[in-house]
């Protein structure tokens, strides 16, 4: 699994960021992967929704994650920041992401493998739990 490190935030994430006026959110990904790690990768599903509650300074927002497929080995060898909005990035197994992530990403990042390796139908959390 590929897990960044942002410089803007503490701890680590899953690749991504915030979308642009009326841009679509499989573009967002798109765009996100290209700019902040030089990838430019086919989607193949939307994995979860996670309705994220107003927290702090910030009102509430969707979260989605995509199916970003699987990187050949000399294609996930050159993948490092592209911008200074990451400090690293690091593939690493599904138990060492579970120390790495926050709760809430924990949880979203537990709800995308359950997705996945279920065929790909896709998860409905808010703020992380599952919704029904």
């Amino acid at each position: 699994m590929l897990l960044v490190n942002p410089t803007y935030k503490p701890g680590w994430d899953l690749p991504g960021g915030m979308a642009e006026a009326n841009e679509p959110p499989e573009e967002t990904a798109r765009r996100e992967l290209r700019e902040e790690l030089g990838l430019d990768i086919t989607l193949y599903g939307l994995l979860v929704v996670d309705w994220v509650a107003p927290h702090g300074p910030w009102d509430d927002q969707l979260a989605f994650v995509f199916d970003g497929g699987t990187l050949g080995a000399r294609e996930a060898g050159t993948i490092g920041p592209c911008d200074e909005e990451l400090s690293e990035v690091a593939f690493v197994t599904q138990a060492v992401a579970q120390g790495l992530l926050s709760d809430r990403l924990r949880t979203r990042f537990n709800a995308a493998m359950t997705s996945l390796h279920a065929g790909g139908r896709t998860t409905y959390l808010h703020d992380g739990r599952h919704a029904w």
